[in-house]
């Protein structure tokens, strides 16, 4: 932990610095490739939506647990399906918890249910009391995906809203805005890979998910905001400004995320292996697969993409330009003073020039009585040359001798 601590205040203090800005067309690569997998298989295999979207009939079998196993779940699949009817041709048989195996089929009518609930008893040998039966019909799955979707817009539009409040800056917005749908897209490809249903408890994951991408996303941008508020004064371009500031804030980034992935895996691992099935897997899913992709995206695709859209600004160009004339103008003091050739015209030496104009001016005053021009050009650190009087003439004094001062020490002595 010692070397981590170290690491971190190197980090931000930049005596150590991670490029992330730099190495765009790295970061770039990598999400693409994984966005391009999560559509694929969105594409292929598309999402198992679970009973309370596509409507159905479930059927929750409790027995003892030393029969609640896998083999009776076969069994029953097998069973139910051999009754003949067509909406049991596809049916579900999971597991969950200890005592329970479950049974979902397309909607049934009820002599259908009716069959289906014989063909249990007689197939696991448990009595009528031991089935719980439940008809859901979609009209409650497509009003839960419909104010899902309308709680979806309704977020996004105060998220920017409130980012180009705070921030006063729109790009920052706009590279949220990126970072937020490049995790739901690898959010739900990965659901759609996975086989998991998608349940209401999905849908609570994924909006929870934005938050959590949002809040580390913000955090970022409000230490970007803090290096890039004086950059001539901090002598840092846009990019490395911004650079330093996901370097000062990774280490944060990265124990926030190792802290709620911690818990959200212990809950997808008991959901998912060990109860075998319900809404808990499906939460925990969601959250753990958002959160790693809102950590990764808040840190390699929003803070990149705002840094490549300021630097398009003329402002921030004429900066970086100013920049980097004056370091290697640091680098070598020597590189801009102009070097001139045996063969150049004489108007093309400053010096020449300078003195030609006093010539002129000086003819100038001799002809007209006037006084010349002065010369108003700055020397040294901002002095302005005298103007000239007038060329130097012999003086009558010339041959005269010059007082001088005796010391104290001989004065009144002969």
């Amino acid at each position: 932990m010692g070397r981590f601590s170290r690491l971190g205040n190197d980090l931000f203090t930049g005596r150590r610095s991670v490029d992330f800005v730099g190495r765009t067309r790295l970061w770039y690569a990598i999400s693409g490739l994984i966005i391009v997998t999560a559509v694929l298989g969105l594409y292929f295999k598309g999402l198992n939506f679970g009973l309370e979207f596509r409507g159905g009939a479930q059927f929750t079998v409790t027995m003892p647990a030393d029969q609640a196993t896998q083999d009776n779940a076969d069994k029953l699949r097998d069973d139910v399906a051999g009754t003949g009817i067509p909406s049991t041709q596809q049916v579900v048989v999971t597991t969950a918890g200890k005592n329970n195996i479950i049974i979902e089929t397309e909607p049934l009518t009820p002599t259908e249910s009716n069959q289906v609930e014989a063909t249990i008893e007689k197939s696991v040998d448990v009595t009528k009391a031991a089935i719980s039966a439940d008809e859901i019909g979609p009209s409650w799955g497509k009003e839960v995906a419909k104010r899902s979707a309308t709680g979806l817009v309704v977020f996004l539009v105060l998220v920017v809203l409130m980012i180009w409040g705070y921030f006063r800056q729109w790009k920052m917005s706009v590279a949220a805005m990126v970072a937020l749908a490049h995790d739901l897209v690898i959010t739900v490809g990965i659901y759609a890979l996975s086989g998991f249903e998608v349940t209401p408890a999905t849908v609570t994951g994924v909006l929870t998910i934005l938050g959590f991408s949002l809040y580390d996303t913000v955090v970022v941008f409000d230490k970007v905001r803090e290096n890039t508020k004086n950059l001539r004064g901090s002598h840092q371009t846009y990019e490395e400004a911004a650079n330093l500031a996901v370097n000062q804030t990774l280490v944060r980034s990265i124990n926030t995320s190792i802290v709620a992935l911690i818990p959200v895996g212990a809950i997808l691992y008991v959901g998912a292996v060990q109860l075998g099935s319900g809404s808990l897997k499906d939460l925990a899913l969601a959250l753990f697969v958002g959160m790693a992709a809102g950590a990764y995206s808040s840190i390699f695709i929003a803070t990149p993409l705002l840094a490549h859209m300021k630097s398009r600004e003329p402002a921030v160009q004429e900066l970086e330009k100013r920049l980097k004339s004056r370091r290697r103008h640091d680098a070598d003091r020597y590189a801009s003073v102009p070097a001139y050739a045996d063969d150049m015209a004489v108007v093309d030496d400053p010096d020449a020039a300078a003195a030609s104009e006093r010539e002129e001016q000086t003819a100038a005053a001799r002809a007209g009585g006037n006084r010349p021009r002065p010369n108003t050009e700055a020397t040294g650190r901002g002095r302005v040359v005298p103007p000239s009087r007038g060329p130097v003439r012999p003086s009558s004094s010339s041959g005269r001798a010059q007082p001088s001062r005796k010391s104290k020490s001989k004065r009144g002595k002969k």
